[in-house]
């Protein structure tokens, strides 16, 4: 058979334009804004990664990272020269993109290096989070991706469909979600509200506050803990270590639960397990009230204190 060289050529051509044709438009911007005190943020993209990391005082630089679908290039050139940033003195909002036709099909993920005194809400449709540094407080929410908090001097909010959700060093009150992933804190200075559909949650406490958490499948272990207690989950093990300054309510349907305790705490205990054991410690002398049962427990620690509601349906209970 013979194969003529245009042919040939054409073949060639063909392999080498193919993967060019397919390559998405991509495009960038570096923006420095001036500012004279505390900075209110608000970042937003309907899909790509936003980043803040605290910096020089006096100054916000956001830098933006551009991606669209073939034959997009015009509205990436578009974004380029005419990045959606808006300044009104302290306040700036980045992302805010009022033409649809500018919206469809593009991906900027951002990059800003902020003053320490900035208070950040931030918002991606699907794509991660993290902020380091800040004063805050810190709203963060993600449709799908992980989110990471670190060294914030104030409350913080986080939310997210799909994901992880990581902090350390927060100076105030957590309150976490995500529909499915795990929720990993510690140095958390103050209240803790952390729920998650499916997956385990860790937490250390480093300053007195109330703690609650929910999860439909998945382990909890909380360490440090300085206020009252609710656990819940619907299969997994329960872990908590501290002292009980308000009531403990700790409820698993499928799990063992686990309570490490000051060697001087007194309290009021109702245990119970439809499957399982009951072990109290010999540093915890429990004077029982009403008939003894080896799956029921009631009765006064140290003369009675803090209620502590312990209740799993299958699985074991100690008190160490």
């Amino acid at each position: 058979m013979k194969i003529r060289l245009k042919t040939i050529v054409l073949l060639a051509v063909a392999t080498l334009v193919l993967p060019l044709a397919l390559v998405a438009a991509e495009g960038q911007f570096t923006r420095t804004l001036t500012v004279t005190g505390p900075v209110d943020l608000q970042v937003s993209t309907g899909a790509g990664n936003i980043t803040v990391r605290a910096g020089e005082p006096g100054q916000v630089r956001i830098h933006g990272r551009i991606k669209a679908k073939r034959g997009r290039e015009t509205a990436v050139r578009t974004l380029e020269a005419n990045p959606p940033i808006e300044q009104e003195g302290n306040w700036i909002r980045v992302g805010h993109i009022e033409d649809e036709s500018l919206r469809k099909n593009i991906s900027i993920s951002y990059e800003l290096v902020v003053p320490q005194e900035t208070r950040l809400k931030s918002g991606t449709g699907s794509g991660e989070q993290e902020a380091s540094g800040i004063v805050g407080p810190v709203h963060a929410s993600t449709g799908s991706g992980s989110i990471a908090l670190t060294n914030i001097g104030d409350q913080v909010h986080a939310a997210t469909g799909s994901g992880e959700i990581r902090l350390e060093g927060i100076r105030g009150a957590v309150e976490v979600s995500t529909g499915s992933g795990s929720i990993h804190a510690t140095d958390i200075g103050g209240a803790i509200k952390a729920s998650t559909g499916s997956g385990g949650v860790r937490l250390q406490q480093s300053a007195p506050g109330d703690v609650r958490v929910s999860t439909g499948s998945g382990s909890v272990d909380i360490r440090g803990v300085q206020g009252a207690v609710r656990l819940r989950t619907g299969s997994g093990n329960l872990t908590a270590q501290g002292n009980p300054t308000g009531e403990w309510d700790l409820d698993t349907s499928s799990g063992e639960i686990t309570l490490r305790l000051p060697a001087g705490a007194a309290f009021d205990l109702e245990a119970k397990t439809s499957s399982g054991s009951i072990y109290i410690g010999e540093e915890h002398e429990l004077v029982v009230s009403g008939k003894i049962n080896p799956h029921k427990i009631r009765g006064k620690v140290r003369g009675g204190g803090v209620k502590l509601a312990l209740s799993t349906s299958s699985g074991n209970i100690r008190i160490e």
